[in-house]
Formats: C-alpha cells, sequence, structure tokens
C-alpha cells in the first residue's frame, strides 16, 4: 500500500515579481529538529482546500502579510518538488501587497538574501534544489 503524500505550498517572496534581485527567507524556530535551519514561507494544504488559498492562508498566519502571486517555480518533472520522503512541495513567486513581514509562527528570523547570499544560510534539505533553481531567477542589482 502506498502511503498518501502531504502537500504543502510555499512562497518565494521577492522584491519585484518581474525582476527579482532578493527573496525573503525564514528561520524555523519549531519543531525542535527543524529549528534554525531556514525555508520559504508556507505550509500544509488543509483537506479540501486549494493550493493558493493554503498559500494565502499561511501567510497571514507565519508573516502577517498578504501577497500578489505569480508563477509557480515547478521541479524538474514539471510538478510538486519532492521536499521528503512524504511531503512534496508547489511553489510561487509572490510580492508584498500588504503588511511587513514578522516571523509569528515557527520562525524567529527573516532575512533577504540575494543572489550572492543564498548560500550563507543553512536551508532545510528539502529546499536546496529549489534554492539552486531559484538562483537562476534572481538578478544582481
Amino acid at each position: 500500500m502506498q502511503e498518501t503524500l502531504i502537500d504543502v505550498v510555499a512562497a518565494v517572496i521577492v522584491d519585484d515579481l518581474d525582476h527579482p534581485s532578493r527573496l525573503l527567507a525564514a528561520r524555523r524556530s519549531a519543531p525542535a529538529a527543524l529549528a534554525g535551519r531556514w525555508e520559504f514561507p508556507g505550509g500544509k494544504v488543509e483537506p479540501g482546500e486549494e493550493g493558493l488559498a493554503a498559500l494565502r492562508r499561511e501567510l497571514v498566519e507565519e508573516l502577517g502579510v498578504t501577497v500578489s502571486v505569480g508563477a509557480e517555480l515547478p521541479a524538474p518533472d514539471g510538478g510538486a518538488w519532492p521536499i521528503t520522503s512524504k511531503h512534496r512541495m508547489r511553489v510561487w513567486f509572490a510580492c508584498l501587497r500588504d503588511g511587513t513581514p514578522e516571523p509569528l509562527e515557527d520562525h524567529d528570523e527573516l532575512r533577504w538574501l540575494t543572489a550572492t547570499e543564498l548560500d550563507d544560510v543553512p536551508w532545510l534539505d528539502g529546499d536546496i534544489q529549489i534554492v539552486k533553481t531559484l538562483a537562476q531567477h534572481l538578478s544582481p542589482r
């Protein structure tokens, strides 16, 4: 019997959807096994919830912001990113629309990173391939 995968959504919040030069990373504070590692804000999709609705809900809960959502960043196979053996994640570019990001839930620090700073933080293992792909999308300023 195949185990059901858990759907997760995340936002690559950038400074500009058309010409991004920085992205917002969030440092986990919980659970303990993930504390201190960096990720893209987002979370689990609730049963019956649509992916973009889950993304918007999670960003309000975790950062206190609303966003304009841009293009999806698909995995190399065109689908969701396999971030653990049990989780797959869909990722969208987003730009702040309302609010100032604050680490409200499951995070203790936020940091804007340029393409040359992406390796300055210890990313969650499942996000490393996404970060490598994103480096090609950030333009130097």
